[in-house]
């Protein structure tokens, strides 16, 4: 390779770190609470505590929420389809990204005011193969909120239903993670084994994440002998950390995903939708304590 050919890829190498370093969003003046909302099994309400969660705390006054859909099966998308736009780029381009790319991105409005979110990605499975063999794989994520942060009061993240890296990824974004538990044997065996993935997020990776809380879901009044053998279960292990708000099993929350839309525009006086907005008061209410 002759003199010429050398300058000129150091030249362009030079000029991909400098566009590395060169931010293409201008950061805000807020200080966002990274929340990853995760579940090791299916069916627990995980997206619709997710989506619906937002969706309250982007009601409040001048209150920006980011909902970032790190599940591949996609389904923040789908419970939204009605009020979300089409995405340009990808969550899964931003984290195989050769060089870091800025989550923002990949972010689109919402028709609720306060609200955006990243699009569904189906490719994000295979992003997830392809991460493993990534040097920092379970940062890559924590890095691109670096101004996202600054932008939004809230980030959640919509966890996939497994301990994978993308999950990795969004504890070591997030500063707490809240973790929805149905009235169910199954459920809390599955809350322990996150709380014990957290733990060795905590002490090997030296991340202070904490927990926001245990959020009961799916609660039927009627089975009263499985909620009190689960509750007492939950309070007697988890004390503190279990959530005063329970939501309720209530068939708006259902209707409204089939509608693609969040509980509140759906039918903001159901059981559902007061639930999740009493959920918000309380986690509000923690984070000002």
């Amino acid at each position: 390779m002759d003199t010429r050919s050398v300058r000129s890829l150091l030249g362009d190498r030079l000029r991909r770190l400098r566009g590395q370093s060169e931010p293409e969003h201008a950061p805000g003046d807020r200080k966002a609470r990274v929340i990853a909302v995760a579940a090791r099994k299916g069916g627990v309400g995980k997206t619709t505590t997710a989506v619906n969660l937002a969706c309250a705390l982007a009601r409040r006054p001048d209150h920006r929420v980011l909902l970032i859909d790190l599940d591949p099966q996609g389904h923040v998308g789908a419970a939204l389809r009605s009020c979300v736009g089409t995405a340009l780029v990808r969550i899964s381009e931003i984290l195989l990204s050769e060089r870091p790319r800025d989550l923002l991105d990949a972010v689109i409005p919402t028709t609720v005011e306060g609200l955006h979110v990243t699009a569904s990605d189906k490719g994000l499975g295979e992003a997830e193969a392809q991460l493993v063999s990534r040097i920092g794989r379970e940062t890559v994520l924590q890095g691109a909120l670096t101004t996202a942060a600054t932008r939004y009061d809230t980030i959640l993240i919509d966890c996939p239903p497994m301990l994978g890296t993308l999950t990795h990824n969004a504890l070591l974004a997030a500063h707490a993670v809240l973790v929805p538990c149905d009235m169910s044997i199954l459920a809390l065996e599955g809350v322990a084994d996150l709380l014990d993935a957290v733990a060795l997020v905590q002490t090997r990776l030296r991340h202070p994440i904490e927990i926001e809380g245990i959020l009961r879901t799916r609660f039927d009044a009627r089975n009263t002998q499985i909620n009190a053998s689960v509750g007492d279960a939950l309070t007697d292990n988890f004390g503190d950390w279990v959530l005063e708000t329970v939501i309720p099993v209530n068939s708006a929350l259902a209707k409204a995903q089939s509608a693609g839309e969040d509980v509140f525009t759906h039918a903001p006086r159901a059981r559902g939708a007061l639930a999740y907005a009493a959920l918000a008061d309380e986690l509000i209410g923690r984070w000002q304590s």
